[in-house]
């Protein structure tokens, strides 16, 4: 097992979160580990154990599952011509990720409600809840195995990285993987041995997005830009997104991003191609 760099675990919290008076309980091992992380997107050209693998999806399976459904899959990309297929999706188009293309290993999680639908066929009990709540706990589930696979992957030193792209091409990456009706990707996984330790990305505060009794809103402009300013010394955004439509910001800061990134269509044909698997999103 290979080590990332170790960071006390209260250090990263209050990195993340921009606390100064460290509301933090005693952490261990683990805690550390998950505190410190950060996506990588640079890996280095060494294999993963086959072994690994499987005991990283057994543990990412063990994570809760909706009323115990279980509808969600992992699929191990293996084959080289299947991973460069992939690959190539990933790295054209206007939406290219380039990083993608050094990649080795790579999961897509997917949602699976195929599985609840033929045990209603084979007991001979109809399916009442032919609506979008079938979609939703399949993709859920896929959701919770892929973060327990990140957190147990990282506690065993390596790096990794979601690709929500995989959405993008939803259609394609199906028919690569011969997906069924009621089986549908919800992210990739690029996952490998890191050539360096992972940034810790910084968070909203707290004060924002945890919250007792009731959902509060509070000082949210204030948090905010307290946050960007925060962010902003540790981490600048080195490009403005997309200026070609929005032009260019004498300040720029993260919300800012966010707000051009979605000031964009993207993945408009996702609904359309969840309802070709058959799901009725009523």
């Amino acid at each position: 097992m290979r080590k990332t760099a170790e960071t006390n675990p209260s250090d990263a919290l209050d990195l993340r979160f921009g606390t100064t008076d460290r509301p933090w309980a005693s952490c261990d091992s683990l805690d550390g580990t998950m505190a410190s992380r950060g996506s990588v997107r640079r890996f280095t050209s060494d294999a993963v154990d086959t072994k690994l693998v499987r005991s990283l999806c057994a543990l990412a399976l063990s994570a809760p599952s909706k009323s115990d459904l279980q509808g969600r899959d992992v699929i191990i990309i293996q084959e080289p011509k299947l991973l460069a297929d992939i690959k190539s999706l990933l790295t054209s188009g206007p939406l290219a990720q380039a990083w993608i293309s050094d990649v080795s290993h790579l999961l897509i999680f997917c949602g699976n409600n195929r599985r609840q639908r033929l045990w209603h066929e084979w007991h001979d009990i109809p399916f009442a809840n032919d609506h979008l709540d079938a979609f939703f706990n399949a993709a859920v589930d896929a959701g919770i195995a892929l973060s327990a696979f990140v957190t147990a992957a990282e506690k065993h030193g390596l790096g990794t990285c979601p690709v929500s792209a995989i959405r993008n091409y939803a259609s394609a990456v199906s028919e690569l993987l011969g997906l069924p009706d009621h089986v549908f990707p919800v992210a990739g996984l690029a996952f490998g041995w890191p050539v360096e330790p992972p940034k810790i990305s910084l968070r909203l505060p707290l004060a924002v997005t945890v919250h007792t009794d009731r959902y509060s809103e509070g000082d949210l402009r204030g948090q905010l830009a307290a946050y960007e300013e925060r962010r902003h010394a540790v981490q600048p955004y080195t490009n403005q997104r997309n200026v070609a439509t929005f032009g260019t910001a004498d300040s720029y800061g993260w919300s800012l991003d966010k707000a051009r990134q979605y000031g964009t269509a993207e993945r408009e044909a996702f609904g359309a191609f969840v309802r070709s698997k058959g799901f009725d999103l009523s």
